[in-house]
């Protein structure tokens, strides 16, 4: 057993109250190994006894199946050539204590159609007979008002409290419905950390059983805000099956691992596109598409799947971080027709074949969520 085993064990040990680990917070200041005796150097800052000692506990629960003897030692003052590279208490994150579980839906590439997914999701948990929030986070351009097909002003509690709209039979809230789509928003990194926060603080949302989160492309400050202020119980990556939206997903996905939060699956958006319907309807003989023939059924009705980009992104990073492939939605005029409407499409055409994609996908993560 090595030192870099020991710490690679280390860090599976969570701070009490946090789902981030000892070592990323810098707490683990030195390791020595003498035969079957462990030493553990932990620096705490913290004045919280009953955390030093979950720790302490923690650690030898963790090395006792492999050393004999296991000391730990934990300093408050750490020497000053061992100085912590990162900051030693937690900041502090806020739970919202009615809702039980929070959901990002993420990329690191903006146009791969997560707004319209995360509202379907949404409504798909609706169905479900869940309670659901549905917040569009995306300051610079938000499109929640455009997706659900309404704009109204939030009214305000005698406490100051905003009260989420209501959509659908969800509880919805965007910074469109605050300042007015027709107004470009100009804005430092400190204001958008600011009102990502206050969408939590200051919203009133009640007892939620999920909450969908829309989140802006990229990995600025939206995201760091979340993952400090914010505990969430996981996010779904959505991407596009070519590569040069891949190169970006990643980097949005390795994001959400660094600061330990669980990836729950990724999903792939305009993966093909269906081209279906009477044979009568494109041509009067039979149909060849790249030089190969389209098999047409006896009554004349066809149904043909067309790789417009290329396949396979989305398994490949699914098998990258070793998470599920939720779904591989196709690019679909139905979709395009509600979402210009105002009308997600699994509360349009529950029924149709693009919202029994949804409806699965958010089966499949209510499972995951327990």
């Amino acid at each position: 057993m090595t030192k870099e085993n020991v710490i690679k064990l280390l860090s599976t040990v969570s701070y009490p109250g946090f789902n981030r680990d000892i070592v990323s917070f810098g707490m683990v200041k030195d390791v020595i190994i003498d035969g079957q005796t462990v030493t553990i150097e932990l620096h705490i800052t913290s004045q919280n006894e009953e955390k030093k000692e979950a720790v302490r506990e923690a650690v030898k629960k963790k090395l006792a199946g492999t050393f004999k003897i296991v000391n730990i030692h934990v300093s408050a003052d750490a020497p000053q050539q061992k100085a912590p590279l990162s900051p030693q208490e937690p900041p502090p994150v806020r739970v919202l204590e009615n809702v039980k579980h929070v959901v990002a839906v993420a990329s690191g590439k903006g146009g791969v159609g997560k707004s319209t997914i995360a509202a379907n999701l949404a409504c798909a948990f609706h169905h479900q007979g869940k309670k659901v929030g549905l917040l569009d986070l995306d300051i610079y351009g938000p499109s929640l008002p455009i997706i659900l097909g309404f704009n109204e002003q939030p009214k305000m509690t005698a406490d100051k409290k905003l009260v989420p709209l209501k959509r659908y039979g969800m509880e919805v809230m965007s910074f469109g419905f605050i300042s007015g789509n027709d107004t470009p928003t100009i804005w430092r990194g400190p204001l958008v950390a600011r009102m990502t926060e206050q969408f939590f603080q200051d919203v009133q949302w009640g007892d939620l059983d999920v909450m969908i989160l829309d989140l802006p492309p990229g990995t600025g400050d939206v995201q760091l805000t979340l993952t400090q202020k914010l505990k969430m119980t996981g996010a779904v990556i959505v991407t596009t099956p070519q590569d040069i939206a891949l190169a970006d997903v990643r980097k949005g996905a390795d994001m959400f691992k660094k600061v330990n939060t669980p990836i729950l699956g990724v999903i792939e958006n305009m993966s093909g596109y269906i081209l279906d319907g009477q044979l009568s309807d494109y041509l009067s003989s039979s149909m060849v598409i790249n030089g190969q023939d389209i098999p047409v059924n006896e009554d004349g009705s066809f149904n043909l799947k067309l790789d417009l980009f290329k396949t396979g992104g989305g398994k490949k990073e699914s098998e990258r971080l070793g998470v599920p492939l939720l779904g591989q939605i196709p690019i679909s005029p139905l979709i395009m027709a509600a979402t210009d409407e105002g009308i997600p499409i699994v509360e349009k055409e529950p029924e149709s074949s693009m919202s029994r994609i949804y409806r699965t996908i958010a089966e499949s993560l209510s499972a995951s969520l327990g």
